[in-house]
């Protein structure tokens, strides 16, 4: 809490830009085609990589992106129900090895 016993992180409107932050993210993650897996499996590091990426600051809490998390398999869900939308493929798709490594096959 605050010294004038508001806490602005569980506040609506704290509640709202979290809500718009993740909303930003989960549009540039899902244009380079990363679903919400791949998303809350990278390291810290390169998700605040992402966020940059994306021209936002990254997210203090694991809670913005576990809701950009969520939007993204609603988008994902609408774009199997919509496949011949214009929106429902990723328009940056060859980025995503900028950020999802796949992995790699012994020998």
């Amino acid at each position: 809490m605050t010294a004038g016993g508001f806490d602005f992180a569980h506040s609506e409107q704290a509640a709202k830009s979290r809500h718009d932050k993740a909303t930003a993210l989960a549009r540039y993650i899902w244009e380079r085609g990363i679903d919400s897996g791949e998303l809350l499996a990278l390291p810290d590091a390169t998700r605040r990589k992402l966020a940059r990426a994306a021209d936002l600051s990254p997210p203090s809490t694991m809670e913005t992106w576990t809701i950009a998390a969520e939007l993204l398999d609603q988008k994902s869900a609408w774009a199997q129900d919509n496949a011949a939308h214009p929106s429902a493929t990723p328009a940056h798709a060859d980025e995503k090895i900028m950020w999802v490594k796949p992995p790699i096959a012994p020998w």
